[in-house]
């Protein structure tokens, strides 16, 4: 019999939901502040009235819309490379009769905690070198390069918990690897690979050094680094950087929701051996 939750767990429940939330709750009811009241009093929870001056001063002061529109380009395409490259050599790391599988996925888990720090100074006279620097591939090669170990070594896992016999079936019909690849293990795979995706995207969204570094022109700048130019010598301007903060955390929330049960699915799928 299910014993049923008692009023002190949705108690710390609430409490820790709104501690969860708190720094987002403060930046939104900062956003919609008056001027005046934010530097009046701003430990206030809620000022004088509603005023939608800060996001109106967000969207003109700075190109925000810009910024938004290269992050999207930019973590998007670093999202479709990365687990395209990451989807194959999990499966071939996996699934396929190669020797020291654990002795690779050890090198590929250690090339991924090189702090970015570490491995810019190649990597800008790379694309230097390149003439790719303010452009796009500028900042999805290096994003691939961070990415792609962690996403090959988490679609590791969901590929390893796929049965053995349904591959095996696969081979006795005649069926090539790539083709049980994409028909089997694939599709068996996709929470995984779509929770993969959205961590793959999100962390090309808050990548802040490669972009600060690569791409200086303002018009390749990404929102990490544009909301950062809020900031002036002798002010900050809070209105503006938390009404920016609200726009640019709207899309990672709505994309989020939609695939919701997918990522869900995902995490729970790959902590129970199939």
């Amino acid at each position: 019999m299910q014993q049923k939750a008692g009023p002190w767990f949705y108690l710390f429940l609430i409490v820790f939901v709104f501690l969860v939330m708190f720094p987002f709750l403060w930046i939104f009811l900062t956003s919609i502040k008056p001027l005046g009241d934010i530097f009046g009093s701003p430990f206030a929870w809620f000022g004088s009235g509603i005023s939608f001056q800060s996001y109106e001063s967000a969207l003109t002061t700075r190109p925000l819309l810009r910024y938004m529109l290269n992050s999207f380009i930019v973590s998007g395409a670093t999202t479709i490379l990365a687990i395209g490259c990451a989807a194959f050599t999990a499966y071939a790391v996996t699934r396929l009769p190669i020797r020291f599988k654990s002795v690779i996925l050890g090198v590929v888990l250690a090339s991924s905690m090189f702090p970015p720090i570490a491995i810019i100074s190649p990597i800008y006279d790379f694309v230097t070198d390149f003439g790719l620097r303010n452009t796009y591939p500028g900042l999805v090669i290096p994003y691939i390069t961070i990415s792609l170990p962690l996403a090959i070594w988490i679609l590791a896992t969901f590929f390893q918990n796929i049965p053995y016999s349904l591959e095996e079936s696969a081979k006795l019909d005649g069926a090539t690897p790539f083709q049980t690849f994409r028909k089997i293990i694939l599709p068996l795979a996709a929470p995984g690979v779509f929770t993969t995706a959205i961590l793959v995207f999100i962390a090309a969204w808050n990548e802040y050094l490669f972009a600060l570094t690569i791409n200086t022109q303002d018009a390749m700048k990404t929102v990490p680094v544009g909301i950062s130019l809020y900031q002036s010598q002798y002010s900050i301007p809070w209105g503006d950087i938390t009404a920016a903060t609200v726009l640019v955390t709207i899309p990672i929330v709505i994309i989020v929701l939609i695939f919701q049960r997918r990522i869900v699915a995902g995490l729970t799928s790959g902590s129970v051996k199939g």
